[in-house]
């Protein structure tokens, strides 16, 4: 009998079926879904991390938080969903604006502010802070050393290995944005060598390679031919760093079903692998995705589902 043709599963919310029915919500112009999602999820960090992050993404194009702040104006819950709603919005107005075409300061403005409203509604909670981080790679000549310092120090003591707030680091000491490749492959290798056992945070090298492929995409206009980087993703380095990264991670990862809050993190090491040349960790990480998946960074080396399947046939996965 012949094997059913293979579809990755690109699942916006990375198989958090709960998350699908609060996205729902917004979409029927409910936001008490959002109200519960976020209160059952409690001070799970992580997970509460990547719900808010793929809330504001969803909550960017309606009046949904809006509204539930207008029922309940004191909710914390509330107050740190318009931080990072805020934030989206205005990543949205650059990516309209273009490439190094600044945007209104005021706007920027607005999305710190509602992020340090956020800080002091709930301090324990590590995600305004986040946000925060985030937002500031809008300022064209970014933010005082030692604001970004406190800032991520204020990150730091509230989830020490908080992956998206290392991920925003990154962003932020890129070539693409307020640093170098340089400096941005010493924050990913520091970070990676401080992580314990199992700590996915290793990974971060392979982001830091993406962001530096995606800077050479944009020099050359998008066009993948010119990038001319023939042996980025499969130089000694590359394959080292890939093999660092599952040394110190996968298989020290307790042997367990795909998480929502992993899936990125393992495409980007899966995306890694196979263009290393690392056929042996590739076929794993294939494998242990099933049908689980997300865009990028597949998408910025070709069609995503095609990259995913003729990876998977020349690995007979």
């Amino acid at each position: 009998m012949a094997r059913d043709r293979f579809t990755p599963d690109f699942d916006p919310d990375c198989g958090d079926a709960d998350l699908t029915a609060a996205r729902h919500d917004i979409v029927i112009g409910r936001w008490q879904g959002l109200r519960e999602l976020l209160r059952s999820t409690g001070p799970d960090w992580p997970l509460r991390g990547h719900r808010v992050r793929l809330l504001a993404q969803a909550c960017a194009g309606s009046s949904a938080v809006e509204s539930w702040l207008a029922a309940e104006p004191h909710s914390a819950d509330a107050l740190v969903l318009r931080a990072a709603t805020e934030t989206a919005r205005a990543f949205n107005l650059a990516i309209s604006a273009g490439r190094g075409v600044p945007i209104d300061r005021e706007r920027i403005d607005g999305a710190v502010l509602a992020c340090l409203r956020a800080t002091e509604a709930y301090p324990a909670d590590p995600t305004p802070w986040i946000s925060l981080i985030s937002v500031a790679r809008l300022y064209p000549q970014g933010v005082r050393r030692r604001e970004l310092a406190r800032w991520w120090e204020e990150l730091h003591q509230r989830d020490q290995y908080s992956m998206e707030g290392h991920i925003q680091v990154l962003h932020y000491y890129s070539s693409r944005w307020h640093g170098t490749h340089g400096l941005m492959y010493d924050f990913a290798r520091d970070t990676a060598g401080l992580a314990p056992p199992g700590c996915a945070l290793p990974v971060l090298v392979q982001y830091a390679r993406v962001e530096e492929f995606r800077y050479a995409l944009d020099a050359a206009h998008g066009h993948r031919s010119a990038v001319g980087l023939g042996q980025h993703w499969d130089h000694d380095g590359a394959v080292s760093d890939v093999r660092r990264t599952w040394q110190r991670w996968i298989q020290e990862r307790p042997d367990t079903p795909v998480t929502p809050v992993e899936l990125r993190d393992l495409n980007y090491l899966a995306h890694a692998a196979c263009h290393a040349g690392t056929s042996d960790i590739a076929a794993d990480l294939l494998r242990l995705l099933g049908r689980q998946y997300t865009r990028t960074p597949w998408s910025y080396t070709g069609d995503p589902a095609k990259e995913i399947i003729r990876w998977r046939g020349q690995l007979r996965v």
